[in-house]
């Protein structure tokens, strides 16, 4: 899959060309994991999977920012942002 972006979908057949399970089960499975994840990472702030990295939310400040086409200034609302940092292990791989 190089150079290509790995989709849930693509997530979804992969593992149906693996198992013995329908499409719509596999579906069922993915979403209900990254519903797990989601909520997570609301409820939590953080989550670790270990060998992979860990999922952390923050929350942004206001901030000062400027509207390209008019030049305006505006204030940015305070928001929650979402960082993923790799594993050691997976760095690692990634970077032999």
């Amino acid at each position: 899959m190089s150079g290509q972006t790995l989709t849930k979908a693509g997530i979804v057949d992969y593992i149906y060309e693996r198992t013995d399970k329908n499409r719509a089960e596999i579906k069922d499975l993915v979403e209900t994991i990254l519903d797990v994840m989601k909520g997570a990472i609301k409820k939590d702030h953080a989550l670790l999977v270990s060998g992979f990295g860990k999922f952390e939310a923050y929350d942004k400040k206001a901030r000062k920012g400027r509207n390209p086409q008019t030049s305006a200034t505006i204030t940015l609302p305070p928001r929650k942002v979402v960082v993923f940092r790799l594993s050691r292990k997976f760095r690692s791989e990634l970077n032999p």
